[in-house]
């Protein structure tokens, strides 16, 4: 099975050299397939340039769509290389790229979507984020009927086929929580794997704890309404 790394970067010019270099060191190699694709989501600093000369694929969107068009967009450039699949890893440093490789090598079925699964209050997450995380699963939850354990974590691996084929229609953060969705709902096959992150004091995110959530169970209500249930 052919994996890619896909970084989904915006204003990352201090984090998106040093990850790229980690993940191509360790990536497996294909012929004629980058093994790290970042899509720069409209940056206006040097995370385009310093992805480039870290080695990674660039595609550049002119201006911020949000984490959920460039993750699509990732995946659809990943799918024109031939790649059966992609783990997203998130820009900030908050992924160590050897718990990507573990989602990459991890033997759960092609087909399946594989979910990584923080311990939050272990690696020291702000409050703000474990609330907004166990709100999140809450609703999925109720509403796929699987236990789901966390559904913010960006270190994910997507089957490229089957989850462009889901239609999910988000670009902000709520498509990786309707991809869960919808994905669910179609009987596709959902694994979790517990997997180790790291919160550096400098790291930057953006991700609102509370504006974002609410986003998220809008985006669920709103894919359940469309579907009839």
């Amino acid at each position: 099975m052919r994996v890619l790394a896909l970084i989904p970067a915006y204003f990352a010019e201090r984090s998106v050299g040093d990850l790229v270099q980690a993940l191509a060191r360790q990536w497996p190699r294909h012929e004629g397939v980058p093994p790290v694709i970042v899509v720069d989501d409209g940056s206006r600093d040097r995370t385009r340039d310093v992805a480039l000369a870290a080695g990674a694929y660039v595609v550049r969107h002119p201006v911020n769509r949000g984490k959920g068009a460039a993750l699509r967009t990732g995946f659809e450039r990943a799918l024109s290389f031939g790649a059966d699949a992609v783990v997203s890893v998130d820009a900030d440093g908050q992924h160590p790229p050897d718990q990507a490789l573990k989602l990459a090598l991890h033997p759960a079925a092609p087909e399946a979507l594989v979910l990584g699964v923080r311990d939050l209050a272990g690696a020291g997450a702000p409050r703000a984020n474990q609330r907004s995380n166990a709100i999140s699963n809450f609703f999925l939850s109720r509403f796929t009927g699987k236990r789901l354990l966390d559904t913010q974590c960006g270190l994910r691996r997507y089957p490229l086929g089957r989850t462009l084929a889901l239609g999910a229609k988000s670009t902000g953060y709520a498509f990786e929580a309707e991809l869960v969705l919808r994905a669910a709902r179609a009987g596709m096959p959902i694994e979790q794997v517990p997997i180790r992150v790291l919160y550096p004091a400098d790291r930057r995110t953006h991700f609102d704890s509370v504006r974002d959530p609410a986003r998220i169970v809008a985006r669920v209500v709103s894919t359940l309404l469309a579907e009839g249930s």
